[in-house]
């Protein structure tokens, strides 16, 4: 089948695929990811293996897919404090995928994939899913590019830590700046099966998780390319179930 890409496609290309097409939406956000960085990383890492996983599988997936323009803002308030970050509350992106969902409906479509590259946006891409499919003729799922990699005991995708920027590093070296010298990892409070989530960490920790200093490109094109297989195969499934 073929990869359309949405932006690039005219209106009459759009209404003969949408009816049978898997549309995937990669999201990420644009927000602060340490001195190091770019602010862009989640949005890029949304796109890459969104698309990378498309091109990947589209000779054996039964349905056409349909890419839609990457939306590079998320939720990102917890981050506003340290400069850098564009955010959308979380109420505000609800409303945003939603009618882009709507949007998808109206023109035809009727499965509709969010690749989501931000954890500030998982809570509200699972809202999405189950309000959209209750209000409309359309199928959605919601899915997280990282769990795809096997990184081994390296946190993922933690916050511009080691796993974020060895495969920012093996995407686009030039993104990824000098990292600031930590003796050990910075603890943080876990339980098991409790999300914990306050201000005072992200201060502790100074707005990102665990080693970057250890990340290595080749690892990181490791698990790009175990996240672009994985994903692919989602994709393909999903458009065989959807």
């Amino acid at each position: 089948m073929t990869v359309h890409r949405w932006a690039e496609a005219n209106r009459e290309i759009l209404r003969e695929v949408l009816p049978e097409a898997l549309v995937l939406l990669p999201l990420g956000a644009t927000e602060q990811h340490g001195p190091h960085l770019a602010t862009g990383t989640d949005a890029l890492l949304a796109t890459e293996s969104c698309v990378r996983a498309a091109e990947a599988v589209a000779d054996e997936c039964p349905r056409p897919l349909v890419i839609a323009p990457t939306l590079p803002f998320g939720a990102s308030d917890h981050h506003l404090a340290f400069g850098g970050t564009l955010s959308l509350t979380p109420s505000t992106l609800l409303s945003v995928l939603g009618d882009l969902a709507r949007s998808v409906v109206v023109q035809g479509g009727r499965r509709l994939v969010l690749v989501n590259g931000h954890g500030g946006n998982i809570g509200v891409c699972r809202s999405v899913a189950e309000i959209t499919s209750a209000h409309h003729d359309i199928a959605v799922a919601a899915v997280n590019y990282w769990p795809f990699a096997d990184p081994a005991g390296v946190r993922a995708p933690g916050h511009a830590g080691e796993f974020e920027t060895s495969v920012v590093l093996a995407i686009d070296p030039t993104l990824v700046g000098e990292t600031e010298p930590r003796d050990a990892e910075p603890p943080l409070p876990e339980l098991a099966d409790v999300e914990i989530h306050t201000a005072k960490l992200w201060q502790d920790i100074n707005g990102y998780t665990d080693l970057p200093a250890r990340a290595d490109a080749r690892r990181g094109r490791t698990w790009l390319t175990q996240i672009v297989s994985g994903l692919g195969a989602a994709i393909v499934e999903l458009a065989r179930m959807l």
